[in-house]
């Protein structure tokens, strides 16, 4: 099991309210049989639009922000068609945790099944946090989800996200398939006592 008791790096910051998923992960890029190669489409629509950001390009083409691990966003990121494609492809870009002013329920929940917290911040500590990314794109960020607090140089934000959604991340419970294999022999003796099981 994989414990994520918090995340480390640098940040990108992604300004706009109701930013959905078909903005995310387009969706011609949904009929591949598995997730490998996602990260190349992540925002591919938004990105070939360029200059609405501070930068004139997508902060995803913003050469700074490369490897950043950190996403900040604003209000209802996520919402739309509840596509798990979306977390997939943002957490196989590099990213390892959003930080938002909210959330769409959906896009939460399939973020938390893979294993990338989503905290929310209220949003004025969220302008604070993408000013500081925009102005010092190496800031060292650092996300403590035990503690509710993440920190970007000096500047120190209360974050927070569902209890039992931090508590599965922490304890590595939110990896399912791990919990089944690190117990593989008990489900092994159940499995054997059920009659549609037995035999095969």
């Amino acid at each position: 099991m994989r414990k994520i008791t918090g995340v480390s790096g640098r940040g990108v910051p992604l300004r706009g309210n109701d930013i959905d998923t078909d903005r995310i992960m387009p969706a011609r890029f949904l009929r591949a049989i598995t997730f490998d190669g996602l990260e190349k489409h992540v925002f591919e629509d938004d990105r070939k639009g360029g200059g609405a950001h501070p930068f004139n390009r997508h902060p995803f083409d913003v050469s700074s922000f490369q490897g950043a691990s950190v996403l900040v966003v604003n209000a209802n990121f996520g919402c739309g068609s509840s596509r798990e494609h979306a977390p997939q492809g943002l957490q196989r870009w590099g990213i390892g945790a959003i930080v938002g002013e909210s959330f769409a329920e959906i896009f939460f929940g399939n973020s938390v099944m893979i294993g990338l917290p989503c905290v929310t911040a209220s949003p004025e500590d969220v302008r604070k946090l993408q000013d500081v990314i925009e102005r010092e794109p190496a800031t060292a960020i650092t996300l403590d989800l035990a503690a509710g607090t993440l920190d970007a140089g000096e500047l120190r934000v209360k974050v927070s996200m569902p209890p039992k959604a931090r508590e599965a991340l922490v304890s590595g419970a939110w990896d399912t398939t791990s919990l089944l294999l690190d117990r593989y022999e008990e489900v092994d003796t159940a499995s054997n006592r059920l009659p549609y099981v037995a035999g095969f």
